[in-house]
């Protein structure tokens, strides 16, 4: 799945340039790749959001760069993270007939067996990089745990038939696994009772030489 994004040529490289597209909703960005020279562009940063919306992070979109369509994928962007907002952006021209390598999020769906207990979910692998055509990329590779009790784990090699994808990650790599819950050591009464006398005993008087 693809969706449409118009974008255009961008001429103005200074500061103020740049603080004059942001100002007015445009999005600085770069545009490189398959059949694609380095290109300055910019889009509007609301109809970006919208399209990572509709195909996901690693989707396939359909640049338009004044009239001029080519397959991109969001290869990396940069966040002010204090204004919660995208300020530039990097696109992937790909093709389609090519694998490309990609980090996928991993989602751990169901609630393990072993949390009944007490036990505590740990994951270790929040994203998996993986080997694909543009068009069988997943949006996120989904992890069931619901089985798992204390002591669990579930591994790549769990996973690794249920996608048309190639994961770069070894078989016995841990994705996630339930860990017993921590135990605090109890005091016993002689330990206690010790450790009063302990605190309550007196120091001998020191004795006084004229």
């Amino acid at each position: 799945m693809s969706s449409l994004l118009k974008a255009k040529k961008r001429d103005g490289f200074k500061k103020s340039d740049l603080t004059e597209l942001r100002g007015a909703g445009k999005l600085p960005a770069v545009v490189y790749g398959y059949k694609v020279d380095n290109t300055s562009i910019f889009v509007d940063e609301i109809d970006l959001i919208k399209v990572i919306r509709e195909v996901g992070r690693n989707g396939i979109i359909e640049l338009d760069i004044d009239g001029n369509k080519q397959k991109v994928v969001l290869s990396d962007y940069q966040s002010d993270f204090l204004k919660d907002e995208i300020i530039h952006a990097d696109f992937l021209a790909v093709n389609m007939a090519s694998e490309l390598d990609v980090e996928v999020t991993v989602n751990l769906t169901g609630e393990a067996a072993g949390t009944k207990e007490g036990g505590v979910v740990q994951t270790t692998l929040h994203e998996l990089s993986v080997s694909a055509k543009p068009d069988d990329i997943p949006e996120s590779i989904e992890v069931d745990i619901s089985g798992l009790e204390i002591g669990d784990s579930v591994s790549v090699g769990d996973v690794r038939s249920a996608y048309n994808v190639t994961i770069n990650h070894e078989d016995e790599e841990t994705i996630a696994s339930v860990l017993a819950p921590r135990v605090e050591e109890e005091t016993t009464e002689e330990e206690a009772d010790e450790s009063e006398e302990n605190e309550t005993e007196e120091s001998p008087e020191e004795q006084s030489v004229e």
